[in-house]
Order: C-alpha cells, then sequence, then structure tokens
C-alpha cells in the first residue's frame, strides 16, 4: 500500500458512495464517467481491495467500502470543520458571513422565521442562502456540507449513515385557526364543532399530520378534508380565503392575525409543533448557526408539558 493517501481520491468515492451512483456523481463533480471509474480504481489498487461491487446497476460497498466510507465521513466532516471555523473567524468588517440553510418544506415558514431571525441581528452582516426541499434530501446536502444547517419538524436519524447530529430547540402548542366568520362558528361548542367542518391538512407522511390523524381518531372526530398540502404557505392562503380551518403553531398566533386575517379558535390538548436544527458537528464551528441557535434556546421556557415552549 502506497504510504501517501490520495485525498482527491478518497473524496470521489465518498461521493459516489453518498450519491449512489458513479453517473450522479459524475455530474456533481463535472466529470465524465469513465474518467471517475479510473479514479476510483486508482484508489482500489492503492488500498488494495475493492470497494464496491455490482448489484444489477446498482454499485454497493463492500465490507471494506463500508470502513473507507466511515472514515470518509470523519474526515470531511473536520475539513469542512475547519474551513467554517477559518471564515467565521476570519471575516473582517464588511464581509457578509455567508450561511447555508436548509428549511424542510412542511415546516411553516414563519416557524423558521422566528429561528433565522436571530442571523438578521448579529453584530457581523450575515449573508443567508435558504433552501426548501424535503428533510431526507437537505440532510443528504448537509452531509455533502452543502448547507450548513436543517431546520426540520422531527429528528433525524442515522439516514444512508450520515452522522447528524439534532438539536432540539423548542415546541409549541397547536390552535386551530379560521377566517373570522368560520372561527366565529367553531368556537361554538369547541372542539365537538370541528366534526363535519372544513379543514385544510399538512399532506399524508408529516410529523404534524401524524398526530392530527391521532388527535382525532381518539376523539372520534371526523372533520371535512378539503385539502392536503406540501406547501404551508399555500394552505394558510386557503385558510385566508376561509376554504376551512387549519391547524397550526400557537406561538404564530399574532403573526397569522396579521398576515393572514384569521383567528385562533381554540387549542388542540396534547398536539405540539416541534423544531429541531441538524448540523454536522455537535458543536457547530459557523459562528452564525452557533448564534441561532443559542438566541433560540434563549427564548425558550418551560410549556405545560415540562418540555420547551418556542
Amino acid at each position: 500500500m502506497d504510504h501517501w493517501l490520495n485525498y482527491h481520491h478518497l473524496h470521489y468515492f465518498w461521493l459516489i458512495a453518498r450519491e449512489g451512483s458513479l453517473t450522479q456523481a459524475a455530474k456533481k463533480l463535472r466529470l465524465s464517467p469513465s474518467t471517475l471509474s479510473t479514479q476510483l480504481k486508482q484508489l482500489e489498487t492503492a488500498l488494495e481491495t475493492p470497494l464496491f461491487h455490482r448489484q444489477g446497476r446498482r454499485l454497493v460497498l463492500t465490507d471494506r467500502g463500508r470502513t473507507v466510507l466511515a472514515y470518509a465521513d470523519e474526515i470531511f466532516s473536520l475539513g469542512a470543520e475547519l474551513r467554517e471555523a477559518v471564515a467565521s473567524e476570519s471575516g473582517g468588517e464588511g464581509v457578509a458571513l455567508r450561511t447555508r440553510v436548509g428549511v424542510a418544506d412542511i415546516l411553516p415558514r414563519l416557524l423558521a422565521w422566528h429561528f433565522l431571525e436571530a442571523a438578521i441581528d448579529m453584530d457581523q452582516e450575515v449573508h443567508l442562502v435558504c433552501r426548501s426541499d424535503r428533510p431526507e434530501r437537505l440532510v443528504a446536502d448537509l452531509a455533502l456540507h452543502e448547507l450548513d444547517i436543517v431546520l426540520t419538524d422531527a429528528p433525524v436519524g442515522l439516514a444512508r449513515g450520515v452522522r447528524a447530529h439534532t438539536h432540539p430547540l423548542g415546541s409549541s402548542g397547536v390552535d386551530i385557526f379560521a377566517a373570522p366568520a368560520l372561527a366565529q362558528r367553531l368556537r361554538r361548542g369547541w372542539p365537538d364543532s370541528l366534526a363535519g367542518t372544513p379543514m385544510l391538512l399538512p399532506s399524508e407522511g408529516t410529523t404534524l399530520r401524524r398526530t392530527l390523524d391521532l388527535w382525532f381518531a381518539n376523539r372520534k372526530l371526523r372533520p371535512l378534508i378539503v385539502g392536503e398540502f406540501d406547501d404551508s404557505a399555500l394552505l394558510k392562503a386557503f385558510g385566508e380565503a376561509g376554504v376551512g380551518c387549519f391547524a397550526m403553531a400557537s406561538v404564530l398566533a399574532d403573526d397569522l392575525a396579521r398576515r393572514y386575517g384569521v383567528e385562533s379558535v381554540g387549542r388542540l390538548e396534547g398536539v405540539e409543533e416541534r423544531l429541531f436544527a441538524v448540523t454536522m458537528s455537535r458543536k457547530p464551528p459557523h459562528a452564525a448557526v452557533r448564534h441561532m441557535l443559542a438566541a433560540a434556546r434563549a427564548t425558550l421556557s418551560p410549556n405545560e408539558g415540562g418540555g420547551p415552549s418556542v
């Protein structure tokens, strides 16, 4: 085995493993698949072991390949931390600190704003780059160090070997909101008044949707579902138009009233909207990320359930 390891070849292997495809990795690297294949073979020669075997059209890691991937995760995670630590400490006056944030598409934008506004209040100028997508895609980009932090409504496990760290930021109770005329009607006989009422729900599979379905089932209430939405902004727009009522974090009541003209009807007992931040390091080196995490935790206080409240 060669004494020196070619870290360019190791990075190519790491990206192939992350993408699950040599072709997809080649697109990201803007290399031809044949060039990338040659680089991979050179790494396998240097390590004196095959790192993948073919399973149909798929590349599957060998046992040695999984070992190498675990080391590569640590190596490139540490390298990213080094770059971010130097960048956050070397930014001089007038130099904006670039902060890349992924926001889960099912997370209410106003809830994300309550977290992100802390970056705007920093002494140093911050350049926010925000992306919205499915949580699993955002975490994959986080593992590739294309994002600094991901905001989501549920803890993130070790998906695809990603060694991400989840930071609980807090939770809020959940209220039912509606346009004034519908809200007035729903207050009479609350919460039984929800039976048969037109309702707008987050899409199936989201954390809040599962919690709402359980809440309604336990109380034997069946609202009339008139819409399901991946986009919380579109859901609120339908709610503003009086198409149906909807559930959202109670901490957003003032914002929702001001921006959408909807009113809180009542609290759903036992239902919470939770907020988590996901980073690749337990102690993020990025100054803006540290500031946002600290600011969020400084505003949290115990709620009725004993946990934190936004």
